[in-house]
């Protein structure tokens, strides 16, 4: 994990002893817990912690956590400094460089085995899968085989179970985030000399809004990146809310002209109940990996043809709609028709129904917010007569990935269904 603009200082305050891990110290949950992230300058690990602990998060508790691990050879402390005449809190990790390098499939096994508490488990495992895709990305190489110091390292484990455990400490029910902040130039990785924003972020940040700063520094780091793309299920302006706490976590430098920072806000959302009812009881579902609130966009046609509804699905996708279909229904006069749909990002919506009204010159459109459960799972490779094909694995079931059949199956002159068959044996 590369620090936080700059190298790790000496930690201030010792890491305390084992504390109790029955319960988050701080607010108890209420069901409708907001954690808003500011990246004005970035977002590292550390200052995302930082941050979190400034706002209240009980240091104790988040070290107690931490602690389940049954990991040697770190300590946490904290420090008040100022950024640009911005008092914020330092979280100063110590963990020494050289230290072993796990694999996220090592990360997944320590994680499934701690007695975390079940959020913070499930927070951690979000995380550091987001970073292992994004690594896996940039190397080649499948995200079980991610074996470097962005995933591995002490410092990073620290950092983002940290920030897992600060958030239950606060008793988060939900994160989002504005946009991020990113420099320019290179930066030195483990690896040799990146562009900046280095590739693992760019990947982690696809479709997130940034905000590019004429910085020749290093201002999100793939962890920070990794954190708020696996959490937030929000990013743009903060919502409506009654802010409770704010925090400052700082990075270690002094950047020019603008605050050194990660701000946070938390906050409960009024007149959110049911919504975050309802997301709680989707998150609680068998196999349940991420809950995200999203919107579905619709539409009425009557008077376009199928060559424009294909194209119209097309494109919604192609412009970031997770997905868009079509479904036969019968208007008044007895008329048939589609309504299109796209499902999107709440900071998608106005972008994506703009574009929806110009491709099918439709006279409306309607917007509702759903909750969305995605289901854990992972992807492994099979060797079928010297092609790779890819297998799906869900919480239920297991499935060659199609593509990948029909490739095969083409080069091979058999039948698709063959190669199914041996694929998934």
């Amino acid at each position: 994990m590369h620090d936080s603009h700059g190298a790790v200082a000496p930690v201030v305050e010792p890491r305390p002893a084992r504390a109790e891990t029955t319960a988050p110290a701080g607010r108890e949950p209420s069901g409708n817990t907001v954690a808003w992230f500011d990246p004005v300058s970035g977002i590292a690990g550390d200052m995302a912690l930082g941050a979190l602990l400034d706002a209240g998060a009980d240091l104790d508790f988040v070290t107690a956590q931490i602690d389940t691990l049954g990991l040697d050879g770190w300590k946490l402390g904290v420090e008040r400094v100022t950024r640009n005449e911005i008092a914020a809190t330092h979280a100063v990790v110590d963990a020494p460089e050289g230290h072993h390098h796990r694999r996220w499939r090592d990360i997944r096994e320590l994680l499934a085995v701690s007695p975390l508490h079940e959020r913070v488990r499930k927070r951690a495992m979000d995380v550091f899968e987001a970073l292992a895709v994004a690594e896996g990305l940039v190397h080649g190489v499948p995200a079980d085989e991610v074996h470097f110091h962005e995933v591995g390292a002490l410092d990073a484990i620290v950092d983002i179970v940290g920030v897992c455990a600060a958030l239950e400490s606060l008793g988060v029910d939900a994160v989002c985030c504005g946009p991020v902040a990113v420099g320019k130039g290179t930066v030195n990785a483990a690896h040799g000399v990146l562009p900046n924003p280095p590739p693992a972020v760019v990947n982690l940040l696809a479709d997130r809004p940034i905000v590019g700063v004429d910085i020749d520094m290093e201002l999100t780091t793939p962890t920070g990146a990794a954190i708020v793309a696996a959490l937030a299920g929000h990013f743009g302006a903060a919502p409506a809310m009654t802010i409770a706490s704010s925090g400052f976590g700082a990075g270690t430098r002094e950047l020019p002209g603008r605050p050194n920072v990660t701000g946070v806000l938390i906050g409960t959302v009024a007149g959110n109940e049911q919504a975050t009812s309802l997301a709680a009881d989707m998150a609680a579902v068998e196999g349940a990996s991420s809950t995200t609130e999203l919107v579905e966009l619709a539409t009425n046609l009557d008077d376009v043809s199928g060559e424009v509804l294909g194209h119209a699905i097309d494109a919604l996708l192609g412009a970031g709609a997770l997905d868009a279909w079509a479904v036969p229904i019968v208007m008044k006069k007895g008329r048939p028709a589609y309504t299109l749909t796209a499902l999107c990002r709440p900071e998608d919506v106005t972008r994506l129904a703009d574009l929806a009204a110009q491709l099918t010159g439709t006279l409306g459109l309607r917007a509702r917010t759903v909750v969305r459960t995605a289901l854990e799972r992972h992807t492994s490779t099979v060797d079928v007569d010297g092609h790779t094909v890819r297998i799906k694995h869900g919480p239920h079931r297991s499935k060659p990935e199609w593509d990948d059949v029909v490739a095969a199956a083409e080069s091979l002159n058999r039948p698709p269904a063959d190669i199914a068959r041996e694929a998934g044996s």
